[in-house]
């Protein structure tokens, strides 16, 4: 088949760590021809190019800023997506005959391109549904359905309509997710929702004792105490301002070190909590490279996951699989939409608590800390949870099933 996948995401290879990336490694292995639209946003100075690879074409096109910019250039650069995009394949992919459209969420504003291809080639359209947006939005205050904000919210949501209207099927990250769609876009039917979760290529990431040792004296982390760890975006999904009020209260204990790794649009909340408060059991870092990045967390006891109790969507962060590859327990700390806590606490590999109640979340960090000895099981069952629900076999089996190959 020749399969095209759209995304935001930048990269100019297959050959990387990721969820979209390991999964189109998996369908390149199985024979079939891939082709993907990435963007390259204006800032990065790039020109539209075409890049090969085996059994992977590349088309890097060049966009407007959507990232790292004011909210206005991130609109129009937004909303122009799905032209560009258009453009480009009518330019660069004109001979290709694709018979399935791979698309992932975000955005919902490259409806139109999926569309295009979609009666061009009479192709298959498969949408991995990552986000729900603008619901996602409005959980955080960021868009109302109310005063002049709510014509904003109605564009949006007619455009997301749209997208799931052209998606033979939606491919949602679990079951809370699934129920979520359905429940609020009665015209989808049932025969074309289903769970396909996060997935990757797994490899074992674990470290051994002397590994271990040496990463956590390189970064002056203490090498007796139990290591909580955050990795990853630090942006308003993630509620950090009940994180720094967790983080105070957790100041004064002398059993645990928390390690927080990453960037985002809250980093600066996180800095100036450090600047005036220096904890001498916590520690601060901005985002490493993958690999530095991997070996730091494998160096830990136990991943975090913290979502804003806000949300009325289920989110399921894809950086629970990044935990559970280096054989990493995990705490949960989220909204009670969410079923990312259940599938932790049923696959019995972690914890996991409502983030709205600053002294439960400690006191389980607390008594995990007490029980140091028993992280053993909870780091075997982590690692076996994702070789038996998380591996890009699955999600490859799960669309193989529903498209016509």
């Amino acid at each position: 088949m020749n399969i095209l996948f759209l995304t935001l995401l930048d990269f100019d290879t297959l050959n990387q760590s990721g969820i979209y990336t390991d999964l189109l490694r998996k369908f390149a292995r199985e024979k079939h021809h891939i082709y993907v639209i990435s963007p390259a946003e204006r800032r990065t100075g790039k020109r539209t190019q075409v890049l090969k690879e085996k059994n992977a074409t590349i088309l890097k096109v060049k966009i407007g800023n959507i990232q790292k910019t004011n909210l206005i250039e991130k609109g129009i650069s937004t909303i122009t997506l799905e032209y560009i995009f258009i453009h480009a394949i009518k330019k660069y992919f004109a001979n290709v005959k694709f018979n399935l459209v791979l698309y992932s969420t975000p955005p919902i504003t490259l409806q139109k391109a999926v569309e295009y291809v979609k009666k061009r080639d009479q192709a298959q359209t498969y949408l991995l549904l990552k986000d729900i947006f603008p619901q996602n939005a409005v959980d955080l205050g960021m868009l109302k359905k109310s005063g002049y904000k709510k014509l904003i919210y109605r564009y949006f949501r007619i455009k997301e309509k749209k997208l799931y209207a052209i998606s033979d099927y939606i491919g949602c990250m679990s079951e809370a997710n699934k129920n979520y769609i359905l429940k609020h876009n009665h015209e989808i039917s049932l025969q074309r929702v289903e769970v396909c979760p996060n997935c990757i290529e797994v490899l074992d990431m674990s470290i051994d004792e002397n590994e271990k040792k040496r990463m956590r004296k390189k970064y002056e982390i203490p090498q007796n105490k139990i290591v909580f760890v955050y990795g990853g975006n630090l942006g308003k999904p993630q509620g950090i301002p009940f994180l720094i009020k967790c983080l105070k209260q957790l100041i004064d204990n002398k059993e645990i070190f928390i390690l927080i790794v990453g960037e985002g649009t809250e980093y600066n909340l996180l800095e100036k909590f450090f600047n005036k408060y220096r904890p001498q059991n916590m520690k601060l870092m901005k985002e490493l490279p993958k690999e530095e990045y991997d070996q730091m967390i494998a160096s830990c006891d136990v991943g975090m996951i913290f979502l804003d109790h806000r949300f009325t969507i289920p989110n399921f962060p894809s950086r629970l699989l990044n935990y559970m590859q280096v054989k990493l327990p995990v705490l949960a700390v989220t909204d009670p939409n969410t079923d990312v806590g259940k599938v932790i606490v049923d696959g019995e590999f972690g914890w996991w608590c409502e983030s709205n109640d600053i002294h439960n979340v400690n006191r389980l960090i607390e008594k995990i800390a007490s029980n140091k000895n028993g992280l053993g099981s909870f780091k075997e069952a982590s690692y076996n949870f994702l070789m038996k629900h998380y591996t890009v076999e699955t999600a490859y089996k799960i669309i193989n099933n529903k498209i016509k190959m």
